[in-house]
This record gives structure tokens, C-alpha cells and sequence, in this order.
């Protein structure tokens, strides 16, 4: 009985290192890539520390700060790495890396004043890595894995099963973003100017995209995976501390608190999916609605015409503030809509602008818009179009058109609890399953 509660123990203690670890990664990696400058390397050196974490917490209990302790065993790795480079090179080329070396012996010998420093350096060292991370020159793919990795202290394995790939493919996916920074020579540092504006749009299109994941998966079996969307809110939170000025940045964390308040109405007790206008909002997290709301007014306060994130984020707003489907303002959503439009003009964004355009002026004008998006060739294996123009032909009583477009979007869809959700929809229509 005590070998199983001591195995209980340790295992309850692995998983609280690991719980650990999601939390400081990203500030050990960060500190550790501005004294190494390479976040490849910064990492190997990293998850050293963790490594020796899990050799030592469970013999010696866990120390009263724990971050604190990675972050003493990973710059003393990076130490004695910069030690090593600088013996082996007799022209001393890694002198190269600046003022950062010397900087961090004198932190081995004088250690409490450098990190009360740190402490206040660590938004810096946060915001280098993630813009490193989310370099415009990685593939969408390897930014997105590679951000989880660094920012989030996510496995690889945990990495491959968000997003439903095999383990291997991610791991060549990381390694490939490690080494073409590396070969870029790509700077660690925080763009400034016009290119902090240009690569700032790649860092929000990469914490959007895990949040979607994670909100609508696009295959597999879950309708959801709430950890990743956690993760990407996460992301957006830290950046919207890190770079207030920011319009878009606070933009895109209301969007995603509004849209993760939502979380709990999206699935019925037995587990099938919920659409929005079907909802119990009573079940919607209010408290994440006020902090999308106020995240929104931030965006808002700033100079400057509102981004597509921002728009959005009033979009879902309009939902959240309606206590109803019918109370809903979709006449200004649809406004809304044709504001993202003319910003950042898209198919999908039709096709949404179509959805409002049918519950302020009626399904038959709806329906006149999803006709001429048909032949779009962006939308052509996109499984929600003929899923929005059933639903209107089912409010329009023509049900035999409308049976074939859920059948279509079904034959479309690839995730199955969405497939299931709209062939279900198909057998409602008149004459039941064929």
C-alpha cells in the first residue's frame, strides 16, 4: 500500500513540474536566448534545467519558487556554454555576443541584484521570443508549433496531439524553424517602427490561429480543444501587458475572451455541439465577457481606425450584450461586417456577413449573396458554405434543396462531431432519412 502512494506521490509531483514548466518556459527560455542569442540552443539549455528539476525535486521537495530555480539552473548552463565557446574560439569570435557575456558573469557573482534586474527585464526577454518565434520567414505551421513550444512549454507530443499530426511532423517542424532562424542569423531582438507593425501581424495571426483550433477543431473527433484556445488566450493576455499601445493586440485578446466565454454553452450534456444561436447564454462565463468588453475599450480608446481583430471582437460583442438571439443588434453587426469587408475583404467574411444580412433583413436577401458566392473558388471544399445556405433554405420551406446542402456540407466536413451535427440536420428535412 505505501509503494502505491509514494508511486501516487511522484506521480502527482511529475505532474505538478510539468504544470511548472508550462508557466515559466517561456520567461527561462526568453532569458536564456538574450544571453545565447539563438532560441534553438536557448532551449536545449532550458529544458536541461527542467531535466535536472526532475532529477532533483522529488529527492529534495519543491524549492519556495520554483521559477526562480529554472532560471538559476538554465543561466548556468548558458554560462558555462559561453565559458566553453570562448575557451574553444582563440580569436574569441563569441566576445561577439556583447556585452551579454560579461553582463552575465557578473550575475553569477553578485546574483541578487541581477535578478531583482531580471524581474523587471523579463517583458523584454518575453516579448524577443515570441516575435523571434512568430518570424514572418517560418511557414504559418512551423510558427504556430514552434510558438507552442517556446511560449507555452508544450511537449511535442502534446503539440502533435492538438493539432492532430503525427508526432514526427511536428518535431521536423520545429527543428526546421530552429535551424532557418539560425541560418537567417534572424536578430534577437524586438523589431522596431514599421517592422515591429509588420511582424506584429504575424504574431496575432499565429495566437488567432491556436485559439481557432482549439474553439472549432477542424478534424478529428472533439469539437473542441479548450486547452489550446487556454494557451493562445494566454498569449494574448501577456501581450496585451507588454504592448499596450497596441490597438490590434488588445483587439484580438477581446475577440478571444469574448469568444471563450462561450466555452461551456458549446456542448450539450451529452456531448454534442451547439451552435451559437442555439445557446443557453445563461451558461455563457460573464466574467470573461466583462474582460473582453474592457479589452475591447482599450482598443477602441486608442488613436486610430479599428483592425479586423478589433472589428470582430465588436461583432462577438454585440452577442455578448444580448441577453437573446432576438435582442441581438444585427444591423450593426452587419455594418460591422461591412467595415471588415472593406479592411480585409475575404470569402469567409462574405459568407458571415451573409449569416447577419439573414437575421436583420430576412433569409431571402441572405440567400441572394450565398448564390453568388458559389462559384468562389476559395470557398469551393469550404463545408459551411452549403451549411449556411441550408439553413436558409430551411427557413425559406425549401426543404428537399436544403436536405442536399446539409448532406454536402457533411461530405465536406472533417471534423466528425460537425459531420455528425449537419447530416442530423439533413434528416430533420421532410421525409426523414432516405
Amino acid at each position: 500500500m505505501s509503494d502505491a502512494v509514494s508511486s501516487a506521490a511522484q506521480e502527482q509531483l511529475r505532474r505538478n513540474i510539468v504544470a511548472i514548466w508550462h508557466i515559466e518556459a517561456a520567461k527561462v527560455i526568453g532569458r536564456v536566448a538574450r544571453m545565447v542569442r539563438d532560441v534553438g540552443l536557448a532551449e536545449d539549455l532550458a529544458q536541461d534545467a527542467l531535466l535536472a528539476a526532475l532529477e532533483h525535486w522529488p529527492r529534495e521537495g519543491l524549492p519556495d519558487k520554483p521559477g526562480a530555480w529554472l532560471m538559476t539552473a538554465a543561466k548556468r548552463r548558458a554560462l558555462d556554454h559561453l565559458r566553453h565557446a570562448q575557451l574553444v574560439d582563440s580569436k574569441a569570435a563569441t566576445i561577439g555576443l556583447d556585452w551579454d557575456f560579461q553582463h552575465a558573469l557578473h550575475a553569477e557573482a553578485q546574483q541578487e541584484q541581477v535578478d531583482a534586474a531580471l524581474d523587471e527585464e523579463i517583458g523584454d526577454d518575453l516579448l524577443r521570443l515570441i516575435f523571434t518565434a512568430c518570424h514572418p520567414l517560418l511557414p504559418a505551421e512551423a510558427r504556430s508549433a514552434l510558438t507552442l513550444r517556446l511560449m507555452g512549454g508544450l511537449t511535442t507530443e502534446e503539440i502533435a496531439r492538438a493539432y492532430l499530426k503525427p508526432e514526427p511532423t511536428i518535431a521536423q517542424r520545429i527543428v526546421r524553424a530552429k535551424r532557418s532562424l539560425a541560418a537567417a542569423q534572424v536578430p534577437y531582438e524586438v523589431p522596431r517602427g514599421a517592422e515591429l507593425l509588420a511582424r506584429l501581424d504575424s504574431v496575432l495571426e499565429v495566437i488567432y490561429l491556436m485559439f481557432n483550433e482549439g474553439y472549432a477543431a477542424t478534424s478529428g473527433s472533439d469539437w473542441m480543444r479548450p486547452a489550446l484556445s487556454e494557451e493562445a488566450l494566454r498569449l494574448g493576455r501577456l501581450l496585451a501587458q507588454l504592448l499596450p499601445q497596441q490597438a490590434e493586440v488588445h483587439g484580438l485578446l477581446a475577440l478571444m475572451e469574448i469568444q471563450a466565454s462561450r466555452f461551456a454553452a458549446r456542448l450539450s450534456a451529452s456531448g454534442e455541439p451547439v451552435l451559437l444561436l442555439e445557446q443557453d447564454r445563461s451558461r455563457w462565463d460573464r466574467l470573461l465577457i466583462r474582460r473582453g468588453l474592457a479589452a475591447l475599450e482599450c482598443a477602441e480608446a486608442l488613436p486610430g481606425p479599428l483592425g479586423p481583430y478589433a472589428l470582430q471582437a465588436g461583432i462577438a460583442a454585440c452577442h455578448a450584450r444580448a441577453a437573446t438571439v432576438a435582442e441581438t443588434d444585427w444591423a450593426q453587426i452587419v455594418a460591422r461586417y461591412d467595415a471588415l469587408a472593406q479592411l480585409s475583404p475575404s470569402p469567409v467574411v462574405s459568407l458571415n456577413r451573409a449569416v447577419a444580412v439573414g437575421m436583420a433583413f430576412g433569409p431571402a436577401a441572405a440567400l441572394e449573396i450565398v448564390d453568388g458566392l458559389l462559384l468562389e473558388p476559395g470557398l469551393a471544399h469550404y463545408h459551411l458554405l452549403p451549411a449556411v445556405r441550408g439553413d436558409l433554405l430551411t427557413k425559406l420551406d425549401r426543404l428537399p434543396e436544403a436536405r442536399q446542402e446539409f448532406e454536402r456540407a457533411a461530405a465536406l466536413a472533417r471534423n466528425a462531431r460537425e459531420r455528425a451535427l449537419l447530416l442530423a440536420r439533413a434528416a430533420q428535412m421532410q421525409g426523414g432519412p432516405r
